[in-house]
Order: structure tokens, then sequence, then C-alpha cells
């Protein structure tokens, strides 16, 4: 399963993506807004939102990238039992 998370923690990526690991996802985290950003998001069957630490204009335009096969889940924390949950409800565990 392929997950994307927009926002969340800089310093807590690399917990984000091991977390995402273990629940046999390949998951790719941004963060901030990057050049190329639209071309890395691909097709995702998981797209996470962390409303809280990112901004409206990178929400919209992850929204606008996701397809019609792509699951969004918003939360408003980014804290790794936020994303815990949200992987428990969403992916099976491998």
């Amino acid at each position: 399963m392929s997950v994307v998370i927009i926002g969340g923690n800089e310093c807590m990526e690399r917990r984000y993506k091991d977390l995402c690991g273990k629940y046999g996802c390949d998951a790719k985290v941004f963060c901030k807004f990057k050049n190329g950003m639209k071309c890395r998001i691909g097709s995702p069957d998981l797209m996470i939102l962390f409303t809280n630490t990112v901004s409206h204009k990178m929400v919209q335009f992850a929204l606008n990238e996701a397809t019609d096969s792509t699951k969004v889940v918003r939360s408003h924390t980014s804290s790794m039992s936020s994303l815990t949950q949200i992987l428990d409800e969403n992916a099976k565990i491998a």
C-alpha cells in the first residue's frame, strides 16, 4: 500500500516513514512544499493530511492531485499516536 503524508513535523519525517514501513506501506512525506512535488506524489492508496502543520495552499494542491481511488484522511494533530490510529484503521499490519 502506498501512503503520502502531507504536513507534519520535519524532525518526525523518518519516524513517520518507519511506522508506515511496520504496516507494510511505502510512504512519502512532504512536510514542506517542494519543487517537483506534483510529479513525486503519484497516485497513492492513502493520503494523510496533517492539517495543523500545513498551509491551506498545500492542502488544496494535494487534494487536486488525489485520484478518485485515493482515500484522503485528515488529522488535526501530527503525532505518532495519530498516525498509528490512522494506519490501524486503513492499513493491515505486515
